[in-house]
């Protein structure tokens, strides 16, 4: 009688959970999230947050979709919550970036298609163009090794300094071979940059943290990074596997659709492009 009972309970068992493997998404401990519970995305404030509201006010509800939003004002929570599964999905970040996240802390994440791109710019409330910018002067760039090749490449690309052959997207401090005004570089956290205004001379400012700031990367800048070929486009992030829920798949849909492409160009005028 109880081998009968114990083999009963585990036959239930058994159909029970290949019922629940194959209905709804799950995360990787095999958890099932009901197909309607609201998607929790992270984000930058802006454009990030922006562009997503636009898509949860406007387009996500005849999508049949729910989105919650939990907004980051740095760089380093957004993949951290992602790990600990605080969220299920973030955008505020480039590939480039998210290769050193993965490749320093072991985050087995997965990058989905480009969205927009935020232009890296130069700005100066000390002098009117970059050919201005005296001797010995205070540069500061974000200290993140992505985004600081990129603010090197726009220095080198304006002439200031000179990078050894080959230093490409990834260059330090370390490559500049020639620097004829002696500048002094300093690297600043990105979320800092637009108050090192007050002090440098220089500041080369991430799209987003600029535009929070007031400044607008079209008109303000003195030099802009060029958008073609542009490896640095933002884009959703999940945790691998993540990108099957169909929760995700919508998101992604929405996201790369004709109306949030006209959000992106009206509202920004150029200061945020979209990728797609």
């Amino acid at each position: 009688m109880r081998r009968a009972l114990t083999a009963t309970l585990a036959a239930a068992a058994l159909v029970l959970g290949l019922a629940a493997c194959g209905s709804d998404s799950s995360d990787d401990t095999g958890t099932a999230t009901p197909p309607d519970a609201a998607l929790k995305i992270g984000v930058s404030p802006t454009p990030h947050g922006e562009i997503i509201k636009y898509v949860r006010d406007n387009l996500a509800a005849n999508a049949g979709l729910k989105i919650d939003i939990v907004e980051f004002t740095d760089y380093v929570q957004p993949n951290r919550a992602l790990a600990e599964k605080q969220i299920d999905v973030n955008y505020f970040q480039h590939v480039p970036y998210l290769d050193e996240e993965k490749a320093a802390k072991g985050y087995k994440f997965t990058a989905l298609k480009p969205v927009h791109l935020e232009p890296l710019g130069a700005y100066s409330r000390k002098v009117k163009s970059i050919a201005d910018v005296p001797a010995k002067a205070v540069v500061a760039i974000p200290n993140d090794p992505s985004n600081s090749g990129r603010a090197l490449n726009l220095l080198a690309a304006n002439g200031l300094i000179k990078l050894r052959d080959g230093a490409g997207v990834t260059a330090t401090t370390r490559d500049i071979v020639d620097n004829p005004k002696q500048l002094q570089i300093k690297e600043l956290e990105a979320a800092q940059l637009p108050r090192s205004l007050d002090d440098a001379a220089l500041a080369v400012i991430n799209g987003n943290y600029a535009i929070e700031t007031g400044l607008k990367p079209a008109t303000d800048a003195l030099a802009l990074e060029n958008a073609k070929d542009n490896p640095y486009a933002n884009l959703l992030v999940v945790r691998t596997g993540g990108e099957s829920d169909p929760r995700v798949a919508k998101l992604e849909e929405l996201l790369h659709s004709p109306e949030v492409k006209k959000f992106i160009e009206d509202t920004y005028q150029g200061s945020v492009l979209a990728a797609f």
